[in-house]
């Protein structure tokens, strides 16, 4: 795995495509999402657990349910440049003592029931600048929560990256501490031969099953950290771990730790950032949002207007029988407009403006928290890079260093504290070798996060 070669497209564009249906005015919300991914039969890459996180990863799926919300948020928003039809249907029976019959219509007696059918289209055409708005809201909205909803894949990505380093960087320490008792059980049995033989002291025997025995802890921490590393990763990748399951996760991992070091400028990396980064980019449909709902609260003070067409029939009013009607059609227009409203538009416009200056602020500080993480970032990396870059010979000298204290007690010149201090070098060397790589590529990953980098266009 290398750390700086970024994900390919195909890997987000499951989520992408489901993300970009679900604001479509003509479309329906999509289906609720399932875990219906079985553990891996297989070793998985990086880019399978990418695309495993993408597909089930809680924190996604709930973004995909935010996605799905905001369809009926927008429905809503546009729904006042549509036309409303609207039906009434209503029948009334009064009682005779409290109907009125006129004197000059002697024998003709008004009718104790009634009955009435309307149907009627209405259609706004003047709102005070809510229509025009309503369109404009939408777009922003639906591009708002495309945006979130891409922050959280970028999130999910960077997460998978690094605790997929993590369980790797768990599982080298192993190699490493079993490496580091070998050397010691060979040390030890080197000890017991030369005791048996009379060349060393019983000292030595003892002070070698000493160093076995306290290497043993560290390898038995080293395991633990395996397992916590996997149950970390399955958690984000959306697996169900088996409560039976202890010791054997059915998790493995196929990639390995490797650094393959890129230069990058920090002026580059910051306009990168203020470019790229998703949470900026959806704060500032969030500033035009509010600035949207400024129009909307200011068209308070400014009339309303709709025209309409209706058709109906209702009971006759002169005839007892009820399945005599009158039916025919209407057209015409309405107005309205508040002249007082009790200082209500004017609330709302000063609430109004006070949130759009607030998002201002709001955008101007999380535009300087981004260069901030990228700045931090940076600079982890380049320590990051530093130390890596210091650890390219130790290992291979720690190495040579223990030939050369095996040779010299081989040929009595040297003593048993030397070799264990080689070997202790060595097994330092090892683990500071790893470390390094990890620490290397962790930083690598937070950093393309910090500039807005997911993907990468040679798809590596």
């Amino acid at each position: 795995m290398k750390p700086n070669h970024l994900l390919p497209l195909a890997l987000l564009l499951p989520a992408l495509a489901n993300a970009a249906s679900l604001p479509a005015i003509t479309n329906a919300p999509p289906a609720k999402a399932t875990n219906a991914v079985s553990w891996p039969t297989a070793p998985l890459s990086l880019r399978d657990a990418v695309e495993v996180a993408l597909r089930q990863n809680s924190a996604v799926l709930k973004s995909q349910s935010d996605l799905a919300a905001t369809y009926g948020v927008i429905v809503q928003t546009r729904a006042i440049q549509l036309p409303r039809v609207t039906g009434t249907l209503n029948h009334t029976l009064t009682d005779q003592g409290a109907i009125e019959q006129a004197p000059f219509a002697a024998g003709i007696r008004t009718p104790d029931q009634a009955w009435n059918v309307r149907v009627q289209i209405t259609q706004p055409i003047y709102e005070g600048g809510r229509i025009e708005s309503a369109k404009r809201t939408a777009d922003l909205t639906r591009d708002q929560a495309l945006l979130q909803h891409q922050t959280v894949l970028a999130d999910t990505v960077l997460a998978v990256r690094v605790n997929y380093d993590g369980a790797l960087l768990a599982a080298q320490q192993i190699v490493v501490q079993e490496a580091s008792m070998e050397l010691l059980k060979k040390e030890l049995q080197d000890n017991q031969r030369r005791f048996e033989a009379g060349t060393v002291p019983r000292f030595n025997v003892l002070r070698a099953e000493v160093e076995l025995a306290n290497s043993r802890p560290k390898l038995i921490r080293a395991r633990n950290a395996l397992r916590i590393a996997k149950n970390n990763l399955a958690n984000l990748l959306g697996y169900d771990v088996p409560r039976t399951v202890v010791e054997d996760i059915p998790l493995q991992l196929s990639g390995k730790l490797e650094a393959d070091p890129t230069n990058i400028e920090l002026p580059i990396a910051l306009a990168k950032a203020l470019e790229q980064r998703t949470e900026l980019a959806a704060l500032r449909k969030g500033e035009r949002l509010r600035k949207e709902a400024i129009t909307n609260a200011e068209a308070g003070r400014k009339p309303s207007a709709q025209i309409f067409a209706g058709v109906g029939s209702h009971s006759s009013r002169f005839s007892q029988h009820l399945t005599r009607d009158v039916s025919g059609w209407d057209i015409g227009w309405q107005a309205s407009w508040n002249i007082f409203d009790g200082w209500l538009v004017k609330g709302k416009v000063t609430e109004a403006v006070a949130l759009h200056r607030k998002s201002q602020e709001e955008l101007d500080d999380i535009g300087r928290r981004i260069e901030l993480d990228v700045r931090t970032a940076y600079s982890n990396f380049i320590e990051a890079k530093e130390v890596l870059e210091s650890q390219k010979k130790v290992q291979e000298q720690a190495e040579e260093a223990l030939r050369l204290a095996n040779a010299r007690t081989e040929a009595g010149t040297g003593t048993q504290l030397d070799v264990l201090n080689a070997q202790t070098a060595l097994t330092v060397a090892r683990s500071t070798q790893i470390e390094a790589l990890h620490d290397y590529s962790v930083a690598r990953a937070r950093l393309d996060r910090a500039m807005g980098v997911t993907l990468k266009s040679d798809g590596k």
